[in-house]
């Protein structure tokens, strides 16, 4: 594990040994986890962005079309997360 040293302002060092005290958890561990969130959100928000403009490039009618084909996985994805008994599909 490589290892990397930061200055931190003395609010932020403060408000994070307080967090590691009541959390009975190292800093540098704490601090890890802030990092992952932290890049895994920009990722996800930058693919979102991504989306957002590939979809802007299309003509209305391919984007309707793309919303109404990515439905039943919306669907089937809501399902699964909420537990609950998959919801019957109409065949067109």
């Amino acid at each position: 594990m490589a290892a990397i040293t930061i200055r931190l302002p003395e609010p932020l060092e403060k408000g994070l040994e307080e967090e590691s005290q009541l959390e009975k958890r190292p800093r540098s561990e704490l601090i890890r986890q802030a990092l992952d969130e932290f890049l895994r959100r920009r990722r996800e928000a930058r693919f979102r962005a991504d989306m957002v403009r590939a979809v802007r490039g299309l003509d209305p009618g391919e984007s309707l079309s793309l919303a109404a084909e990515a439905l039943p996985l919306d669907n089937e994805a809501l399902d699964l997360a909420e537990v609950r008994e998959p919801a019957r599909r109409s065949r067109r």
